[in-house]
């Protein structure tokens, strides 16, 4: 433990800015339970313990409801629904083991990512009274049952059935708003995500009908005093700025919501990436960094 110790003071001491803790509210998918992501759990929480984290949410995402939610790679895998609820159920399991076994080094918090789309929220329900998360992070990667995040393809088609890519935003935040109304997840995740293949997303963001949606959802969130995620994988996948955007940042200080740096990350080499960054963004906005508990 002596020697343990030492490394966490090291990796303490060499960080840009030791007053604010490192922390991932929305992070540690692996690709022993995740299709899209790589390497063991084990591993990725040595990677955060290493790094100097405080705490990390492991927040890996639901199986699908059934079958026909199944993404591409997820079918090429050979993968069913029912194979990908018995790989959750494995994946808890072995995230309160490591939960225990890393305790005296770094806090876990096991949770889980929630989807949105037809019949998800009753089946959230039941992965909630099964495995008793510690907390969910509520994101929204479907409109009208498309997902929107996969594929330019498939979020071009989701807008073409709408009318435009006006109409996919606002039907985006409308599912939000449901979302967090009905679950009241502790944790939202990439508020705007719906920006992702948009490059007009800063214009549109403040286009009437779409900011109006944006500041019910934040007021929402205010209300049950829920938490943002301030995800920056965007950085790494050419972003110029985290989910959530600058615009939308500004609306969550003045609201006074509270918002947490999230590194999403996807496999050893992207445990704490540009996480730093996203927390000088966050203490030059003005933001408390004293992080606040999704678990509590």
């Amino acid at each position: 433990m002596q020697k343990t110790n030492r490394i966490l003071d090291v990796n303490h001491n060499n960080r840009a800015d030791p007053v604010s803790d490192l922390v991932s509210i929305h992070g540690g998918h692996s690709g022993e339970f995740c299709n899209h992501a790589q390497g063991s759990l084990e591993d990725i929480i040595k990677a955060y313990v290493k790094k100097g984290f405080s705490w990390v949410g492991i927040t890996e995402h639901m199986p699908p409801v059934n079958d026909n939610f199944l993404y591409q790679d997820e079918k090429d895998a050979g993968l069913d629904a029912k194979k990908m609820y018995r790989l959750f159920a494995r994946y808890f399991l072995t995230c309160r083991k490591l939960q225990k076994k890393y305790a005296p080094l770094i806090k876990i918090y096991a949770g889980f990512e929630t989807e949105t789309y037809t019949g998800s929220e009753q089946f959230i329900q039941k992965l909630i009274n099964t495995f008793r998360p510690d907390y969910i992070v509520g994101s929204i990667h479907h409109v009208n049952d498309i997902p929107i995040d996969y594929t330019i393809d498939l979020y071009e088609d989701a807008a073409y059935l709408l009318g435009s890519i006006d109409a996919l935003y606002c039907e985006y935040f409308d599912r939000q708003y449901e979302m967090i109304k009905r679950l009241k997840p502790s944790v939202i995740g990439h508020f705007d995500l719906i920006r992702i293949f948009d490059q007009d997303y800063r214009l549109r963001l403040k286009k009437d009908v779409i900011q109006k949606r944006i500041r019910r959802n934040l007021e929402c969130i205010k209300k049950f005093n829920l938490i943002l995620d301030f995800n920056v994988r965007s950085f790494s996948k050419g972003g110029s700025e985290p989910y959530i955007s600058e615009s939308i940042l500004l609306q969550a200080l003045e609201l006074k919501i509270a918002v947490v740096p999230g590194d999403d990350s996807h496999s050893v080499e992207t445990v704490g990436l540009n996480i730093e960054k996203g927390i000088k963004i966050l203490k030059e906005t003005g933001f408390d960094t004293k992080w606040k508990n999704p678990a509590t």
